[in-house]
């Protein structure tokens, strides 16, 4: 086989799939974190930067297997690597080959996906309903960790990078992993400055991004800011 024959398959070259899912995936998270702030705009950036470069490799080109073909072909032979269900190379690499998409990796990665929808549906209420009464956010996921939108950006791009990871993906997590640490410092430095001994009491005893899965005590609302 030629490689340009490899590449007249029909798994990749779907570049109005790339658009669809992307946009779909996009706007779904818009409408749970309605960003109003530049800083909320850099956060759903980063997000929707990964989405498209990972949907841009599982429906448009495969560079990842692509850059990967000589190595992986040696090793496996046997599998026809610019095929759809080689993308989901943890799988191919660890055995899973007759159906990926009931393997272990693409199971967890569901699992992880949806708890994070889960969680920025969970958080994003919450959140403004406190913004609405000048309040500080400490119910629901927030009574667990400090920064639940960021916990769920991170599970939702963790998820789709054990479906099908790709160099780009691979390289973009940390960064943007970095990144929302940097705005969750940010944000807590001008939450501090506003909530004072109230927040300094409610980050004491609440973790930032991983929960102790208890929930924090409840703080007095006289002590709330008027």
């Amino acid at each position: 086989m030629t490689p340009h024959a490899t590449f007249s398959f029909p798994a990749y070259g779907l570049w109005s799939l790339v658009i669809i899912n992307s946009l779909v995936f996009i706007l779904f998270l818009y409408s749970f974190t309605q960003p109003r702030r530049a800083r909320d705009w850099r956060a759903l950036g980063g997000v929707s930067a990964f989405l498209v470069a990972l949907f841009a490799e599982m429906y448009g080109f495969p560079l990842t297997v692509y850059l990967l073909a000589g190595w992986l072909q040696t090793r496996f032979p046997q599998v026809d690597w610019f095929s759809h269900d080689a993308g989901h190379l943890l799988e191919m690499l660890f055995g899973a080959r007759a159906n990926p998409h009931t393997g272990p990796f693409h199971l967890l990665s569901y699992a992880l996906i949806i708890g994070g929808f889960f969680l920025l549906a969970r958080a994003w209420p919450v959140l403004y309903a406190a913004q609405r009464m000048g309040a500080l956010a400490t119910e629901g996921p927030y009574a667990y960790v400090r920064h639940p939108q960021y916990l769920a950006f991170l599970l939702i791009m963790f998820g789709f990078l054990l479906q099908w990871p790709t160099l780009l993906t691979l390289a973009m997590f940390p960064v943007l992993a970095y990144m929302y640490v940097r705005l969750a410092r940010r944000e807590e430095r001008e939450i501090a400055a506003r909530f004072g001994e109230v927040y300094r009491r409610y980050a004491a005893h609440t973790p930032g991004f991983l929960p102790r899965w208890r929930r924090v005590p409840e703080l007095d609302p006289t002590d709330m800011p008027k």
